[in-house]
């Protein structure tokens, strides 16, 4: 019988251990919990910083007001963007999904995250419609139809957490099923495909630089998430569809990161001077909610139901909004619903942060009432300056300031008002100014506060 190599490494001379002399096993290839054990492993919480108390507090809010900082990076130029959009969300739920770089794997980190796109956006996008596709065994599968419901998408993701990822990816087959269900949107609105990419191959039954050349032709756009390794066919994909700008490829790095990349794409592209068509009137209908007496059938989905809203022009009734009319095609939707698009047209300007020579013109945040930290002495600033490792530390209030109304707020109301509500707290709580009992001149200067010319 042939001896294995673990056996007879383990029966290694003494005299080899002693004079370092390497045996058949140090030469040959390394067992296999060796092998498990090279993976670099980064240890996050050496980074972490104990206080003078003895406790991680101030490290743990110093990360976390890092990351609302991030928020001030964004940019706030108003541009041309298409609020009504159409897109394809391509999932890759092949046998390159179950690796466990991402914890704790990527197949469900990504569908957890995939709920998370979703609900966030039909938030920012209410006019909008979406449907879902997945790669599986060489296959394309149609996941959830196009539609403006997100719950019917987020009880289909969450049906896949029954089902197991397999098979190789086909990077074709769902461009072209996600190209036919583009294929009768209307011109007014945006066609576009995500793309979340694990595998490093794609099974693909054609040319898939046909199928590349059919998309730009259908002015589609196409954004890549990359899981693994840069992709040669994914970033030609991107490029050639956006106008040779790469930007829209990302490969992510962590988990967090994972999450950002799919929440960045809930704002609506910027459009192309090439892409712009002629402006043209849109005709929408704003439906009223009806409660019958009765349950009758809704055109939608066929079901039993009491409430619903009936078409403007028809009267058909349709379960939820916004949708399409089965029976007239009228695009119905809310007033709200046009209202939480507005924002992303004209989105509210950074606020800028305030210095300590000029914090001690407020002592407490216009929107929530929470105190400041006091201003220190000039004596004290001037000590913090000469240390270039607090420059920094020094030169932050904790106060952000709206050019427009010049009120100070804290961080907390900074993110909120840019992220949820979209409006500033102090724009909004001035008085109408009317002129009535204002004389000429402070009607003046209440005009060149507010940009009047």
């Amino acid at each position: 019988m042939v001896v294995s190599d673990d056996d007879y490494a383990a029966s290694g001379s003494e005299d080899d251990e002693r004079i370092g002399r390497p045996g058949r096993r140090a030469r040959g290839k390394p067992s296999r919990p060796e092998n498990e054990n090279l993976f670099e492993v980064s240890r996050t919480w050496e980074a972490l910083e104990e206080g003078a108390d003895g406790t991680i507090t101030g490290a743990v809010e110093g990360l976390m007001e890092a990351g609302k900082r991030k928020r001030l990076l964004k940019d706030t130029t108003p541009l041309q963007r298409g609020i009504i959009r159409h897109v394809i969300l391509i999932l890759d739920v092949s046998g390159a999904m179950t690796e466990k770089d991402l914890r704790p794997t990527r197949y469900l980190l990504m569908l957890r995250y995939t709920e998370e796109f979703v609900r966030e956006f039909f938030e920012q996008n209410p006019i909008s419609q979406l449907g879902i596709v997945g790669m599986r065994d060489g296959l394309a599968v149609r996941i959830s139809d196009i539609s403006g419901n997100p719950t019917d998408h987020i009880s289909k993701i969450q049906g896949l957490r029954k089902q197991d990822p397999k098979g190789h990816a086909s990077l074709q087959n769902a461009i072209e099923m996600a190209r036919a269900a583009l294929f009768h949107s209307p011109s007014h609105g945006t066609r576009e495909i995500l793309l979340v990419f694990g595998a490093l191959h794609s099974a693909d039954p054609g040319d898939i630089h046909l199928t590349v050349a059919s998309l730009v032709s259908d002015k589609i756009r196409v954004r890549v998430i990359g899981l693994a390794a840069q992709v040669a066919i994914c970033r030609e994909l991107v490029s050639k569809t956006n106008d040779s700008d790469i930007s829209g490829y990302s490969i992510v790095l962590n988990e967090q990161h994972f999450r950002e990349l799919m929440l960045e794409t809930t704002t609506p592209p910027a459009t192309h001077s090439q892409t712009t068509t002629v402006s043209s009137l849109l005709m929408m209908g704003f439906p009223s909610r009806a409660v019958e007496l009765q349950p009758s059938l809704c055109a939608c989905h066929a079901k039993l139901s009491r409430e619903g809203y009936l078409c403007s022009r028809c009267e058909t009734k349709v379960c939820s909004l916004p949708s399409e009319c089965p029976a007239c095609g009228l695009t119905l939707i809310l007033s709200t619903h046009l209202a939480r698009s507005y924002h992303h047209l004209f989105p509210l300007v950074n606020w800028s942060e305030v210095p300590w020579e000029q914090a001690s013109r407020s002592s407490h945040c216009h929107a929530c009432g929470r105190a400041f930290a006091p201003p220190p002495s000039r004596k004290q600033l001037e000590q913090a300056n000469a240390n270039k490792a607090d420059q920094q530390a020094s030169s932050s209030s904790g106060r952000f300031e709206c050019e427009a109304c010049g009120f100070h707020f804290c961080i907390d109301c900074d993110v909120f008002a840019h992220e949820i509500v979209h409006n500033c707290p102090g724009c909004q709580s001035r008085a109408p100014e009317t002129g009535e009992g204002l004389d000429h001149d402070q009607v003046a200067m209440a005009d060149d506060a507010n940009g009047v010319a």
